[in-house]
C-alpha cells in the first residue's frame, strides 16, 4: 500500500505533469468502479494536488477567461477530490487512446491528440470523495507537520492506542498519519526497539528527557542529530524516501527499483526475521521481538508488500 512519501511524490508528479496543462470537460469514472461520480464539468481547468499523510487531494480549477461567456451548470466552482490510495492506487498521465486497464477515474486534457490523467487501481481498494475534508480523525502528518505531530503523540501518551506493542501504535493514523508496513519497520529498526514492546513504556521518556546544564547548546544538538529518538526517526525515515525521488516504492513494479532496494534495511530483507500483529499484517524485525509478542511460530523467507 502506497505510504506516506508515495502520496507526496504523487502529488509532486502531478504538479509537474500538469504544469500548464488545460483539461476539458467532464470526469469520466470506469463502469465496475463502485466509487461515485465527480460531478464536473468545464470547458477549460487546470489540475494541481498536495498530500496530507495517507490522503490525497486533487484540486480542479476552471479557467476563468476575460471577456468568455460565464460557465454554466453544475461543477464549474472549482473542485476537491480526496483520495484514499487503498493497496494499490496510483496515477498516470497517458494518451488517451492508451488507457491504463485499471483507470477508474480519468481527467483529459484540450489538446491533439488528447491525453488522460488517469488514477489507476487494479485492486480497486482505493476510494475519492468530491468536495471533501482532511479526515478529523487522522493526525498531523508525519512529514510535512512535523511540530504538530510531534506534539499529537506526546499529549495523548494515555490514550488507549498506547497500551499496545509500538509496532502496531506505528500504524494508528490518528497518531502517526502516513506510517505503513514498510516504514514502521525501518523506524523501529533504525533505534533497535523490539516491535512488540508496550509504546507508551518508548514514548513516556521522550515526554521529559534528561537536560544536563553543563552541556553546551551546540553540544546538546549535535548530540540531538547523532541520537534521534523515535518520533524524530519518523519524520527523518520517510523524508529519506522522498529524497530517492523516482527511485523511490511503487506499488506498480514487481520488484522494488535498485534504489529503494538498496536503501531497506530490514523490510522484506533476507535474514531478518518476521511476526504478525495482533491486526494480521507481517512486521519485520532483528532480534527480539518484545513482552508483547504474540504466541506462535515465526513467518521466514516469506516475501509480502503490506502497507
Amino acid at each position: 500500500m502506497p505510504e506516506g512519501p508515495e502520496l507526496f511524490l504523487t502529488s509532486r508528479y502531478i504538479n509537474d505533469v500538469c504544469d500548464g496543462v488545460v483539461f476539458s470537460g467532464h470526469v469520466e469514472k470506469s463502469q465496475v468502479s463502485k466509487n461515485s461520480e465527480v460531478p464536473f464539468e468545464s470547458e477549460e481547468y487546470l489540475i494541481s494536488a498536495t498530500s496530507r499523510g495517507k490522503e490525497f487531494k486533487l484540486m480542479l480549477t476552471p479557467v476563468k477567461r476575460e471577456h468568455s461567456p460565464p460557465n454554466k451548470g453544475r461543477g464549474q466552482k472549482p473542485t476537491d477530490v480526496i483520495f484514499r490510495f487503498g493497496m494499490s492506487g496510483s496515477f498516470k498521465m497517458t494518451l488517451a487512446s492508451e488507457l491504463p486497464k485499471h483507470a477508474h477515474l480519468r481527467f483529459y486534457t484540450k489538446e491533439s491528440p488528447p491525453r488522460a490523467l488517469c488514477f489507476v487501481d487494479h485492486r480497486r481498494f482505493g476510494r475519492w470523495e468530491v468536495d471533501g475534508s482532511w479526515q478529523p480523525e487522522r493526525g498531523p502528518c508525519v512529514m510535512l507537520e512535523y511540530e504538530k505531530f510531534r506534539e499529537n503523540v506526546l499529549k495523548n501518551i494515555s490514550d488507549k492506542a498506547f497500551n499496545k506493542p509500538i509496532c502496531e501504535a506505528l500504524l494508528n493514523q490518528k497518531f502517526f498519519n502516513g506510517i505503513g508496513n514498510y516504514l514502521r519497520a525501518e523506524i523501529l529498526y533504525r533505534l533497535k526497539i523490539p516491535p512488540f514492546e508496550k509504546a507508551r513504556t518508548i514514548l513516556e521518556s521522550l515526554q521529559h528527557p534528561e537536560q544536563d546544564s553543563a552541556v553546551t547548546l551546540s553540544r546538546k544538538l549535535k548530540l540531538k542529530r547523532e541520537n534521534p529518538d523515535l518520533l524524530e526517526i519518523c519524520h527523518s525515515v520517510p523524508t529519506e524516501v522522498i529524497r530517492l525521488e523516482g527511485n523511490g516504492y511503487d506499488p506498480e513494479r514487481s520488484t522494488y527499483s535498485t534504489a529503494f532496494g538498496q536503501w531497506l534495511q530490514c523490510y522484506n530483507v533476507p535474514g531478518m526475521k518476521s511476526r504478525r500483529d495482533a491486526n494480521g499484517r507481517t512486521i519485520w524485525f532483528q532480534g527480539n521481538p518484545g513482552p508483547l509478542a504474540p504466541k506462535g511460530k515465526k513467518i521466514e523467507g516469506k516475501k509480502e508488500r503490506e502497507d
